[in-house]
């Protein structure tokens, strides 16, 4: 995964935040990517001494975590060390839960995939057998690459749930999943750290993370379900409650069909309608209403489609949703200049977003992420 090489947040040469300083310096480090980047510009783009920076550099050599990219030409003085990131020191796994399907990715540090898995999932089957297969998978990736360290597993699964906590609430069509402990129950199968959310804010993370355009945008997923991912300010916006981004139950029509949530005319049950009796471009239309009603809400400059149903035919979606936010904002509503695209990979980038939700405190990113990753840093 490669980033523009920004300035990062300033660091502070205080003993207590070690891991924080760390996590600058890798997260630059990521950056710059293969070419490297010198112990000077380290200093200069988290805004530590460069005796930290030299300190941080040394212990992350020692760990395996960064090495040396050879010699940059100094405009005065000796050439300068370039230092890089190296990639397959640690890995992570990303675990997309769905309801009819798994799909499990193994990642290096640089959010490259070495090996991914898709297996059959029945999401309404005993937890006990979901666990099983879930864990199964995990232990297949990690076999992958048996002589490196996994640091965790992400795992990305339809809301509502709580994130914080890890567990989940009345997942849409599954209400036996209500207050299910599923991150400290998967975490006692692997025997790993385990952190847990939402299958669109993962793929929404992974989306902020990437680097591909800033500002604002909503990630919305259309595949056996249909909910949104929020980047707010740069982080993934997950409410008070946590539980942002329940996009496919806005009620479009009050009369209408009758939804897996209990309500009539979701956006969800309507799209998903128009696509089961083969009306695509109706069903991209709709998705296109629920788009435009986030534009005018929340203002976003960008709109990403993703999901299997949207990857059946990208370009009717895509056309779909551009319209009904054109035409809104040609009436003189919110939506001029708002660019619809598509994330790509059909379920894939859950489950790579997934893998994110580990590596994200590792280089210091994204609100609530950093908050679980220093914890765990903490027991470690």
């Amino acid at each position: 995964m490669n980033r523009s090489r920004t300035k990062a947040p300033a660091g502070v040469n205080l003993p207590a935040l070690r891991h924080h300083n760390a996590a600058l310096v890798l997260d630059l480090l990521r950056a710059a990517g293969a070419e490297g980047i010198s112990r000077l510009e380290l200093a200069e783009g988290t805004g530590l001494t460069p005796q930290a920076v030299s300190k941080i550099t040394a212990r992350l050599r020692e760990d395996g975590l960064a090495a040396g990219a050879g010699l940059r030409p100094s405009t005065g003085g000796k050439p300068r060390t370039v230092l890089r990131l190296v990639p397959d020191a640690q890995f992570a796994v990303g675990l997309h839960l769905d309801r009819d399907g798994l799909t499990a990715v193994l990642v290096d540090l640089a959010g490259r995939p070495v090996a991914v898995a898709t297996a059959p999932l029945d999401l309404g089957a005993p937890a006990e057998r979901v666990l099983a297969d879930a864990a199964d998978a995990v232990r297949d990736l990690c076999a992958a690459e048996p002589h490196k360290p996994v640091i965790g597993v992400g795992v990305a699964v339809p809301g509502p749930l709580d994130h914080r906590d890890g567990v989940l609430h009345r997942v849409t069509g599954f209400p036996r999943w209500d207050g299910y402990p599923l991150r400290a129950a998967l975490a006692e199968r692997t025997g790993l750290p385990v952190v847990l959310d939402k299958d669109t804010n993962a793929a929404a993370l992974a989306l902020a993370l990437g680097g591909a355009g800033g500002g604002d945008f909503a990630y919305l997923h259309l595949g056996t379900g249909l909910g949104a991912g929020l980047v707010l300010g740069g982080e993934v916006h997950r409410g008070a409650r946590t539980g942002a981004g329940e996009f496919g139950h806005q009620t479009l029509q009050l009369d209408g069909p009758l939804c897996g949530c209990g309500g009539r005319g979701c956006i969800e049950a309507l799209c998903l309608a128009a696509e089961a009796r083969g009306d695509r471009g109706e069903a991209a239309r709709v998705l296109g209403t629920g788009a435009a009603n986030l534009v005018g809400l929340l203002d976003i400059d960008r709109v990403v489609l993703g999901g299997r149903t949207v990857a059946a035919d990208e370009d009717a979606y895509v056309r779909g949703v551009r319209a009904v936010i054109e035409e809104r904002a040609a009436r003189g509503g919110a939506g001029a200049g708002v660019t619809v695209t598509v994330a790509g990979g059909g379920d894939r980038p859950v489950a790579e977003g997934a893998a994110q939700l580990v590596l994200a405190p590792v280089f210091g990113r994204v609100g609530e992420e950093k908050r679980v990753g220093e914890e765990k840093a903490d027991r470690g």
